[in-house]
């Protein structure tokens, strides 16, 4: 790997490795659904659930799509992370979503969940409380932050992660790299939501 590339891969993958595995406790068979799919953790979240052997399902900007599909994520399980639709289009409902959107989106989701299904919150814009949660829809509702796991269990999922990219499991996010001296411009590309993967500042 690059520096580059390198110093794209401990928070995203960690991040969706814990809400996943730890948080979730994803099985082979479960449908996950990850919003912001084309995203720094959302790819990483995508490529993890294929691995434990869930039907992913994402969401993204509709000019990300082809970046989604090209996760190996099929046409009819992609929906636009701007609109709600993706409710009605995914309508059969999912065991697992892996959410960083809020207000509407937050609810939308929080109905396709099947009952006794796990949602677990990344974001930090519209935390909800998990006992009116789960006595509103009936789901396990979990917000997190990547540090809540603690330096022993991040430095076991690390190793975990290392050994999964070693086996070609998995691969590093495409990444964009600014020079340090850009890094408003950096900056103004991620509130823009325009990039697809991680944005890496170079020293």
């Amino acid at each position: 790997w690059s520096f580059e590339q390198a110093a794209s891969v401990p928070i995203v993958f960690l991040t969706a490795y814990y809400a996943l595995v730890d948080l979730a406790g994803v099985r082979s068979g479960e449908s996950v659904l990850v919003h912001a799919a084309a995203g720094g953790v959302g790819m990483a979240a995508v490529q993890l659930a294929q691995h434990l052997g869930a039907e992913v399902y994402g969401t993204a900007s509709e000019p990300k799509w082809p970046v989604v599909r090209g996760l190996g994520v099929p046409d009819e399980r992609i929906a636009s992370s701007r609109t709600t639709e993706f409710e009605e289009r995914f309508g059969s409902g999912v065991d697992v979503v892996l959410d960083s959107l809020a207000g509407e989106f937050v609810d939308a989701s929080l109905r396709l969940v099947r009952p006794g299904g796990r949602f677990v919150e990344m974001g930090k814009t519209d935390i909800r409380g998990a006992e009116e949660v789960r006595a509103e829809y009936g789901v396990s509702y979990r917000s997190f932050d990547l540090m809540d796991a603690g330096p022993d269990r991040i430095a076991e999922m690390f190793a975990a992660l290392l050994e999964l990219f070693e086996q070609s499991a998995l691969r590093p996010n495409p990444v964009t790299v600014f020079d340090m001296g850009r890094a408003p411009e950096a900056l103004r590309l991620l509130g823009q939501a325009k990039h697809v993967g991680k944005v890496v500042l170079r020293v």
